[in-house]
């Protein structure tokens, strides 16, 4: 049976198209449409209900031992209120989930995972402890919401002080105070982190409170050009700026290194580390390619060489309403990559021509 975050009723109230994702029923979309919610996100601000999202807690001496131990990534020099981004990989080098960690003290950090590998997640973490370590699945308590976009700032200094706004990208503050409509004032945790590719901020806050949260930023950032956004926008933005998705650029079977994502081999261990470095170098890489045929690519294609050898498949492929193109991410043989080298992409039994290019699509200086 499908879960519903505490928002659910407002996304049916603002009139959301509800769909399953992640076991959960949540808006793809809302009446603007995806591409004036991408839009937004790109020029002023757009609010996505992320509480699908799950957070796992892990606190005590042992803690940053084992964190290494299941992550790719290095966080020995973590210091409070910084966040990383990372892997957890399985005993083959394969990716289980991409996730963000929160350093909240020296012992004490906050693991945040997909919604659709949230059980998988939890029980992977949970196998592979040591030591003196409390770990707590606190997913049902915290809610979160992302707040991306240039005017994302301005409108949260009208509910808090400029202090409990980070400054810094891939930082956070705790226990900021948030001024709500009506006159009530709670604490969230703010993180200058976001997964549109463009500048934002992510809130976590109890799951009793969210849906005060949700109104009143809605409502203080309505001449600002907030407005809701649902999945469809969130996906064709993650995508415009290259960020993999689990499932997609991501699998049990693809090692970070192929998939070009952090994974530190050298001054420390963890699972999977032995496995990556006996495959040695890739085979096979992750590329951006940008559409110069007619069509739109999607996952799952085969990709060709002009001479119609088979060297790869797509992972994701959209159009991208800011950039004013289609895009895709794939896998192909590492000695093809060449960037403006064209290639086909079968779609339909029909060939679509593509030119390898630069990743990411979008960025913006930070």
């Amino acid at each position: 049976m499908e879960k519903k975050t505490p928002l659910y009723e407002s996304h049916v109230a603002l009139g959301g198209k509800i769909v399953e994702f992640g076991g959960y029923l949540m808006p793809v979309q809302y009446p603007s449409g995806v591409i004036a919610e991408h839009m937004a996100v790109r020029t002023k601000a757009g609010l996505f209900d992320v509480s699908h999202m799950a957070e796992l807690a892990m606190e005590g001496p042992a803690a940053v031992a084992n964190i290494q131990h299941l992550v790719t990534a290095d966080i020995s020099k973590m210091v409070d209120g910084q966040v990383k981004y990372a892997m957890l990989c399985n005993d083959q080098g394969g990716i289980v989930d991409d996730l963000v960690i929160y350093r909240r003290g020296p012992e004490q950090y906050l693991l945040v995972v997909n919604a659709g590998n949230h059980d998988k997640d939890a029980a992977w973490v949970s196998s592979h402890l040591s030591g003196d370590v409390k770990y707590r699945d606190v997913s049902d308590e915290v809610a979160q919401l992302a707040l991306q976009g240039p005017a994302s700032a301005a409108i949260l200094r009208k509910i808090c002080a400029e202090s409990d706004i980070p400054e810094k990208y891939y930082h956070f503050c705790e226990g900021c105070v948030l001024h709500l409509e009506g006159g009530r004032d709670i604490t969230a945790i703010i993180s200058q982190t976001g997964y549109t590719g463009e500048f934002g901020y992510e809130i976590y806050c109890s799951s009793a409170d969210v849906t005060d949260l949700w109104n009143t930023l809605l409502s203080v950032g309505k001449d600002d050009g907030l407005i809701p956004c649902g999945l469809g926008a969130r996906d064709t933005l993650r995508l415009e700026a290259a960020m993999p998705l689990y499932g997609h650029e991501m699998n049990d079977g693809i090692t970070p290194k192929e998939a070009g994502l952090p994974c530190k081999l050298d001054g420390k261990e963890f699972i999977g580390r032995d496995a990556i470095i006996a495959k040695g170098a890739p085979k096979i890489k992750r590329i951006g390619m940008k559409v110069t045929g007619r069509g739109i690519i999607r996952e799952h294609l085969d990709i060709y060489t002009k001479d119609g050898k088979k060297i790869g498949w797509t992972s994701s492929g959209t159009y991208c309403p800011f950039m004013e193109m289609s895009v895709a991410m794939g896998y192909i043989d590492i000695d093809e990559i060449e960037i403006g080298k064209k290639l086909d992409v079968d779609v339909r039994g029909r060939k679509v021509e593509v030119e390898i290019v630069p990743l990411p699509f979008y960025k913006i200086d930070r």
